[in-house]
């Protein structure tokens, strides 16, 4: 495991004086750290998602589950439940709230009635679009302090480091 070494680096209670208002932080330690630089980043993206979205009122678990019924065909439960890393009971919330908005609608195999396929409809369809729209003009602004090379090493960096696991029916 590589570990980076931090800039400046201090013993915990060595030399500790308690922080006064507009004293900066000592935080060379922590951006050193993988989770922490992915953690800034995500609370960032999903602080402006809320915002730029909020019109369209889609999570951005909903926005997520939408956008890959949109782009696949005869979805069922389990195999967006593994896409998006939800548990079972925290799907069926989300599906919940899209069917009440008339967004989604579940319907059993023809091949396995165990299993419930999930459709987009038209109405899902448009809002997907439409939140599509918007997302895609909020990661262009998010992504514009980096060069298009960059871009494409940190999404490449980003799936190497969590990998996205291969779903099956």
């Amino acid at each position: 495991m590589k570990m980076v070494a931090a800039k400046k680096t201090s013993a915990v209670g060595q030399d500790a004086q308690p922080a006064l208002p507009g004293r900066v932080l000592d935080q060379s330690w922590l951006l050193s750290q993988l989770g922490y630089a992915a953690t800034r980043v995500s609370v960032k993206l999903k602080h402006n998602f809320t915002r730029d979205l909020g019109a369209v009122r889609l999570t951005v678990a909903e926005f997520s589950l939408m956008s890959l019924l949109v782009a696949n065909q005869d979805v069922n439960q389990k195999q967006l439940c593994q896409a998006l890393s939800l548990t079972p009971p925290r799907l069926a919330v989300i599906l919940d709230r899209l069917e009440e908005r008339r967004l989604v609608r579940r319907v059993r195999s023809l091949e396995d009635r165990r299993e419930s396929i999930v459709h987009l409809t038209a109405a899902g369809k448009d809002l997907q679009e439409q939140a599509r729209r918007v997302a895609a003009k909020m990661n262009a602004q998010e992504a514009a302090v980096l060069t298009d090379g960059e871009y494409e090493l940190l999404i490449e960096l980003l799936h190497k480091v969590a990998p996205t696991p291969p779903t099956v029916g």
